[in-house]
């Protein structure tokens, strides 16, 4: 046996009669597809059900795995305490999950369980598959802050799992699409919703897994979704495999995408090897950046190379532009793994000899110092894009009219706290979003006057 078939499904509360109060009704074509869902599950009769939530326990770093015997839940905080249900989790399956995650070296496992209780990104899928086929055991996981090749592998892993103990499984990754809809919705209006909705059902619809992995975190972020890690730990658990993929239902009423889609194995193919794909591209498009390098990024990871694997600061090398030598200035270093930042740490102004030792220092910094991020491991240096900003002189300014988010850093001081941000970050689209992330940075509340200063930063690659 091994994985029968997957679904994506949305959860949205109002769904449930007792909670929705005839609202539901407005969503019907979902409903239908959620019991179209749920009777081609009552069909299969799964042994196991591997159900994905970005409702359930999540960590930075980790996948949490819910352990124990099972579980109860209710929608008592949607005022329907009196719609509950219990489930027994498949402990075998869980067991041999976690020990195939850890062969791999991906960090997942029961530990750190916060809220036993079942969430209602979990409770809404089973509450339609319950009216069809309750023979089930189930495994709940929850999703991470992790890079989506990250999820992917735990698919894998999950596929291997179902494999090895021959176990007819499920797999349904639960999560809506965008929030940011219609101006008048909860969430508001982003030009990224409807975008981000359109094109995941265009993949989903085709069964196009390995696109998955192409959607950058900043448009994902915009669009305010929440299931897009879910769909790709599904995704993995297809791999090398095919698929009949089948659309069943997308609405937005509401403001808020909800899709149903729906994916039946096909047998072996070899082509659909996403993951490798992915990361070979990656590989070549990281070693073609490499070779145009200049003389400020090769110094950081020539650094941060050493460093890691000596866990002493290297000597300075010879041969450097003399500027590097010669010139002071402040300097930040910033890493991105798989598109997401990987530690930035830097000085607003010069503290060493030379802009050489600056960069040197603050590649160290940015690689092990970090408080955001666990320090960078060995296998992962091939893998960081690194760029190096050289910081002008400050000035002070009395207005955010006086500042451009592409030209100019910020700096907000109140007391002795004081916070930076360069310029030009991706996802940075505003001069109030930059004031924003500088006094969260800063430990600063957001409606706290501060001083402002701006400065433009010369950023190497």
């Amino acid at each position: 046996m091994g994985i029968s078939a997957g679904f994506m499904v949305p959860h949205p509360p109002l769904i449930i009669p007792d909670v929705g109060g005839g609202e539901e009704k407005k969503i019907q074509n979902t409903i239908d597809a959620y019991q179209s869902a749920a009777a081609e599950i009552g069909r299969i009769r799964p042994e196991t059900i591997v159900l994905l939530s970005p409702h359930q326990t999540m960590y930075a770093d980790y996948f949490h795995i819910s352990p124990g015997e099972g579980a109860r839940g209710d929608f008592g905080q949607f005022r329907a305490r009196h719609t509950s249900m219990e489930v027994s989790y498949d402990t075998e399956f869980v067991r041999v999950l976690c020990n195939v995650a850890e062969e791999i070296g991906l960090d997942a496992g029961t530990m750190g369980e916060r809220e036993r209780k079942l969430d209602h990104g979990t409770m809404v899928p089973l509450y339609f598959i319950n009216q069809y086929w309750t023979g089930y055991r189930l495994v709940r996981i929850g999703l991470s802050g992790m890079s989506l090749t990250a999820h992917y592998r735990l698919g894998k892993c999950i596929q291997a799992a179902a494999e090895a103990l021959e176990r007819n499984t499920v797999v349904i990754a639960s999560g809506d699409l965008s929030h940011k809809l219609k101006e008048d919705g909860p969430y508001g209006y982003q030009a990224e919703g409807p975008a981000y909705d359109a094109r995941i059902m265009d993949v989903m619809g085709r069964g196009a897994f390995g696109e998955l992995l192409e959607f950058s975190e900043d448009f994902c972020e915009k669009a305010a979704e929440c299931g897009h890690r879910s769909f790709t730990i599904m995704a993995g658990a297809f791999d090398r495999t095919g698929v009949e993929a089948k659309r069943l239902s997308y609405e937005g009423p509401f403001g808020v995408g909800y899709g149903i889609c729906a994916y039946w194995p096909c047998g072996e193919d070899e082509t659909r090897n996403f993951l490798e794909q992915y990361e070979e591209k990656e590989r070549r498009a990281l070693l073609a950046r490499r070779e145009q390098e200049d003389a400020y990024v090769r110094l950081a990871r020539y650094t941060i190379e050493s460093f890691v694997e000596t866990g002493k600061l290297p000597q300075m090398p010879q041969g450097l532009p003399a500027e590097l030598y010669q010139n002071r200035a402040g300097a930040f270093v910033s890493l991105k793994e798989d598109g997401r930042l990987r530690g930035c740490i830097g000085t607003i102004q010069a503290v060493r000899d030379s802009l050489a030792e600056e960069i040197m220092r603050n590649a160290v910094s940015a690689c092990s110092e970090d408080p955001r991020f666990s320090p960078v491991e060995d296998w992962e240096v091939e893998r960081l894009s690194i760029s190096v900003d050289v910081l002008g002189e400050t000035e002070k300014i009395s207005s955010p009219e006086e500042l451009d988010v592409k030209r100019y850093g910020v700096i907000v001081t109140k007391g002795a706290r004081r916070g930076l941000l360069l310029p030009n970050l991706e996802g940075i689209d505003t001069v109030e979003e930059q004031i924003a992330i500088a006094k969260q940075k800063a430990g600063i509340r957001d409606y706290e006057s501060v001083e402002l200063e701006r400065f433009e930063v010369i950023r190497h690659y």
